[in-house]
């Protein structure tokens, strides 16, 4: 019997960290490369369209202003796809889909026939390379990386599988093996990328959001996408760094804005009112027991700031 449950069995891990994450179903969604083909050829289309009509009208240089307009007809289709994948993210970014589509797609009534042969699992491992070569056009798209790390945890749920029942000696075990090593190294880059254009995405929304609220939830949402890909890979120290660092961007906003109210309750003679938001400040800054320097220092000034509100309730004059 092979040995394959190391400690990157990700289709084990994939299915716990979206369990726990994520909970609705993912409607559909036109795949990434796909989509873009479609947008670039409307988007040619529509160069000779108005390239034509331009034309028969006797304009000067028709074909600069055809590829202005085609040229944002791509970018609309593009920003398009960003803003409605952004409104759906948290209803579906879920892996769980992948596994259990799989599972049913292939049916447990029939196991012997839904083995992964040799031409299958090799059809398997070329589609799972061409969509991460696809997804490398489009870098900087999250779509395009999650699409193929889901793949790749169907591709390891089915492997694995049928890596519990294999021959030592079947012809099937060393594509297998080899298919799942890709695997787990596709899912891993891809897996990484996601989280980063995500969080990075998030991180962007945080810092430009001019509400509370929609700046702790764009921090929180970044926390949650890092939280989901540290379950599958808890030791990757870039997704602990990123996790310490939005962290205490998540609770400056939240100290911030109790601050900012409470210095305006003070100005207002609304003492007692100034005095709750401060503890407020307090008791977030120390919620999560991480103690730093910054953390300190804010709480001294809290602290400071009580005192003084006090001694003015002593001393109104």
């Amino acid at each position: 019997m092979p040995k394959y449950n190391d400690r990157n069995d990700i289709s084990q891990r994939d299915r716990r960290a979206f369990q726990a994450e994520y909970h609705r179903r993912r409607p559909f969604w036109m795949p990434a490369m796909s989509y873009y083909v479609l947008a670039m050829a409307v988007a040619a289309a529509f160069f000779f369209l108005v390239w034509g009509i331009l034309h028969d009208n006797a304009v000067e240089t028709p074909w600069v202003t055809s590829g202005v307009s085609a040229s944002i007809v791509l970018a609309g289709a593009v920003i398009l796809r960003e803003v409605l994948l952004r409104r759906a993210r948290n209803r579906f970014f879920r892996h769980q889909r992948a596994v259990e589509n799989a599972q049913s797609f292939y049916g447990s009534e029939r196991r012997g026939a839904s083995k992964l042969s040799v031409e299958r699992n090799a059809a398997m491992i070329k589609q799972i390379r061409q969509k991460s070569d696809a997804s490398k056009v489009f870098s900087t798209l999250s779509a395009g990386h999650r699409e193929v790390f889901e793949l790749c945890a169907e591709y390891l749920a089915l492997v694995d599988r049928d890596l519990k029942s294999i021959n030592a000696g079947s012809k099937r075990l060393e594509p297998l093996l080899k298919g799942r090593t890709k695997a787990v190294e596709y899912h891993r880059f891809h897996m990484l990328s996601w989280a980063e254009i995500e969080t990075r995405t998030l991180t962007n929304e945080a810092l430009t959001r001019l509400d509370v609220d929609e700046k702790f939830k764009a921090a929180q949402d970044a926390i949650n996408v890092i939280d989901a890909a540290l379950t599958v890979y808890p030791s990757e120290q870039a997704l602990l760094d990123s996790r310490e660092l939005i962290g205490e961007m998540a609770v400056s906003i939240k100290v911030s804005h109790w601050v900012e109210e409470a210095e305006r309750a003070a100005f207002k003679g609304d003492y007692a009112g100034a005095k709750s938001l401060y503890r407020d400040a307090l008791f977030y800054l120390g919620r999560d027991n991480v103690h730093n320097a910054e953390r300190e220092r804010a709480a001294i000034r809290i602290n400071q700031e009580i005192e003084r509100i006090r001694l003015m309730e002593d001393d109104p004059t």
